[in-house]
């Protein structure tokens, strides 16, 4: 199983809740979409100690489904609807378990 993980860091005129709930339930429709994607969980109430704004957890099958999804049409669709378009920061940590 391939492990990734993403934080997000909100352009400061977009850290509403509203735009964490569109990011969260955008990335979390993926699964059962996108092949391999086996579970998405999002955070987006940090504790004040945090450093960023949002979280995404995700279990993949292997390392392709992971490349599959980079490039998976409905993964783009949501990361330029719902994710780009209000974050200013972003930090990748994918692993092997």
């Amino acid at each position: 199983m391939v492990k990734h993980i993403i934080i997000w860091n909100l352009k400061e005129e977009y850290n509403t809740p509203e735009i964490k709930e569109g990011i969260k339930k955008g990335l979390e429709s993926l699964v059962g979409v996108v092949p391999g994607l086996l579970e998405v969980r999002v955070e987006t109430n940090p504790l004040e100690s945090s450093t960023g704004d949002v979280f995404l957890y995700s279990v993949f099958e292997n390392e392709e489904s992971l490349k599959g999804y980079s490039v998976h049409p409905e993964h783009v669709r949501v990361a330029n609807t719902f994710v780009r378009p209000y974050t200013n920061g972003r930090a990748c940590f994918d692993y092997e378990e």
